[in-house]
């Protein structure tokens, strides 16, 4: 059965560029090994990110997620039964925040910045179809 979780999360200490590509890398290929595919999108100490998989995977990373020291304020937005993926083409896509259109992110929230703690799940995920079909996402080192 595959599954789709959004989430939303704090970085409990500031990330540099190269720990944060480190901590992607480290990403794709777990996420490779258990079939779980998605997206991050990061803008300063913010994380909004779509898992999909099997419950099983999804669930277990999330809950590693959840413990994870540095994460905070992890706060579950959506899950959800799928028959398909919406993300297959990812280990874990990231969004180009450069190619971002605010007037996009204005659409699904109070703002035209990332704010995950401001928007619903559902809008979360529309959010996303969009940033795949604008082509917003990339999948930096593979």
């Amino acid at each position: 059965m595959l599954v789709r979780l959004t989430y939303a999360s704090r970085a409990a200490q500031p990330l540099d560029p190269e720990e944060l590509a480190h901590i992607a890398r480290q990403s794709r290929a777990h996420n490779q090994q258990y079939g779980v595919t998605g997206v991050l999108c990061q803008s300063g100490d913010l994380f909004l990110q779509v898992l999909e998989g099997g419950r099983d995977a999804v669930n277990r990373l999330y809950n590693r997620i959840a413990r994870d020291s540095r994460h905070t304020e992890v706060t579950l937005l959506a899950y959800e039964e799928i028959t398909e993926r919406r993300f297959a083409g990812w280990a874990m896509g990231q969004v180009n925040l450069a190619r971002l259109n605010p007037g996009l992110l204005l659409k699904y929230s109070e703002k035209p910045t990332l704010d995950p703690y401001a928007i619903t799940g559902r809008a979360a995920t529309a959010l996303f179809e969009e940033l795949v079909a604008t082509a917003a996402i990339v999948c930096p080192g593979g």
